[in-house]
Parts: C-alpha cells; structure tokens; sequence
C-alpha cells in the first residue's frame, strides 16, 4: 500500500507534464514528524520579512491539463490560430494556473503545511507564454493575530515580466 502511494506521487515530484519544480525555501525549515517514512518539514514560526519562491516552465501539456481538469477551454489558451489574431499574438497560460504556483508556495514553503488561505487580490499585468520559466515568490508584510499578509509575485525569470502580482491573507497554523 505505502509503495502503491508513494508511486502516486512520483509525478508530483518532477511536475505533472514531466516540468521540473525547482523550490528554494528562504525561510528555515523545521523537523516536525515523518510521513511513510520521509522527513516532513514545517515552519513553526513566520515573521513578516519571511520570503520562499518556487520556479516552474508550463508545457502545452500543463495547459491542455488545466483546460480538461476545470473545463476552461477558452481558445486563447488552446488554440495557436485564434491566439495569433489576439493581442498576445499567441497562446497564453491560465492565469488561474499561473496563480496556482502561489498556492504551491504558501502550503509548501511559508507559512506551509495547515495554513489556510482566506483571500487574494491579484492582477495580471503581462502574458505568461508556455515554456517561460516563472518565479512564484511571496514575502509577509503583516501579521494580525494568526492571519498573514502576504505579497506575492511572479515573475519570468529570462525577462523580469511580472505576469502576477497581489496581495493574499491566510491563516497561519498555530505551532
């Protein structure tokens, strides 16, 4: 059975199209407990100045998934000749995809695993095309009680383009 999952989770190790996250944490992680056998790790405490980011390049496969997964199939994101007659010029990535690597890095990085986020406000000032390595980071500004605000960002590495940036609240696990 504990092989059976581990195996499961295989593709969320390299990314799900076979992308590879590349996470880099800046906060200190913590030793709390294992998992089947594997170290899990958890910031107990975050302080506002705390950052963590992560990097990922979405393939087409990526959005083909998101497009099947939640039903979006708007052809500005599928569809090369309907994109070329639009203001990007080409496909785009989901920005609700695009969002998700921030979700990545607030239950993974900082704060990390229990946190819960209550809310965001996010714009979306450039494209994101498939194959741009894009930085997802996030730093908390405020704490009130056991909510953060956190500012998040990403950014196309190769360029600097920010493709999104925002502010989120979420509620910090009690340690």
């Amino acid at each position: 059975m504990q092989e059976k999952f581990l195996e499961m989770l295989q593709p969320f190790k390299r990314g799900i199209s076979g992308g590879v996250f590349q996470q880099r944490a800046l906060t200190k992680p913590t030793f709390i407990n294992s998992l089947l056998g594997h170290p899990v790790f958890q910031n107990l405490h975050i302080k506002v100045g705390d950052k963590a980011e992560l990097s990922k390049a979405f393939t087409q496969n990526d959005v083909v998934t998101f497009s099947y997964l939640t039903g979006d199939t708007n052809p500005l994101h599928l569809n090369e000749e309907f994109a070329k007659k639009s203001r990007f010029g080409r496909t785009v990535v989901h920005g609700v995809l695009i969002n998700g690597l921030i979700s990545a890095v607030l239950g993974t990085k900082m704060p990390g695993q229990g946190c819960i986020f209550l809310s965001q406000e996010i714009r979306f000032p450039a494209p994101l095309y498939v194959g741009e390595e894009v930085t997802a980071a996030a730093e908390v500004k405020r704490l009130k009680g056991s909510v953060a605000h956190i500012s998040v960002s990403c950014q196309v590495r190769e360029s600097g383009k920010t493709v999104m940036e925002g502010m989120v609240k979420v509620m910090v696990p009690e340690s």
